[in-house]
């Protein structure tokens, strides 16, 4: 995958680069322990719990995280796994080409209408870029009704309610026709 994206909303361009689990904790620390990032579910978290999270991440092949920039300012974080051995394992069958996505916009007491909206378009583009990548699978909690809508707005098509171990998720799935149709982006 490419180091950058862009935003096909007009917001502008957004980069992604490679998370630091230690420089970046500080920072995510702030983000994922907010009150409006409630269902990241890390609200209780300290520094050290940030730190570890993230480290487990960058130490694992099948999950991945990416820390999101707007104008060269942090503004988002993305994560993206393969279901067949993370987040989902018993709970859906996986297909070939299937990837797992979670994202997170920095929270902000100045919200620019439409940047979540860029934020998911742009995250979705940047998975599509890997050919291999057939379609994106998603889990939010049953009661997210915020990112239900965004998900419908890229083109993900909710399939069944799922039990994890955390909580109740919608389990929700966007091909690469399915995304491009909805969003006007070819990928």
């Amino acid at each position: 995958m490419t180091p950058t994206t862009g935003s096909p909303t007009g917001i502008g361009p957004l980069t992604l680069r490679p998370l630091d689990p230690l420089k970046d904790a500080e920072l995510l620390h702030g983000w994922v322990t907010h009150p409006k990032s409630a269902y990241w579910m890390m609200q209780d978290a300290t520094l050290v719990d940030v730190e570890r999270a993230y480290m487990e991440i960058a130490a694992d092949e099948h999950h991945h995280a990416l820390l999101g920039l707007h104008r060269g300012a942090p503004a988002f974080l993305m994560e993206y796994y393969d279901p067949a051995h993370r987040e989902l394992v018993g709970l859906y069958e996986p297909r070939p080409g299937d990837i797992g996505m979670h994202f997170l916009v920095a929270p902000t007491d100045r919200p620019v209408h439409g940047f979540t909206r860029a934020v998911i378009t742009a995250v979705m583009a940047r998975l599509f870029e890997d050919p291999a990548v057939r379609r994106v699978v998603v889990e939010p909690d049953v009661s997210n009704t915020a990112v239900h809508a965004l998900n419908e707005a890229v083109g993900f098509v909710p399939e069944r309610e799922i039990v994890k171990p955390e909580k109740k998720a919608l389990l929700s799935f966007c091909t690469r026709e399915q995304f491009a149709a909805a969003t006007g982006v070819a990928v």
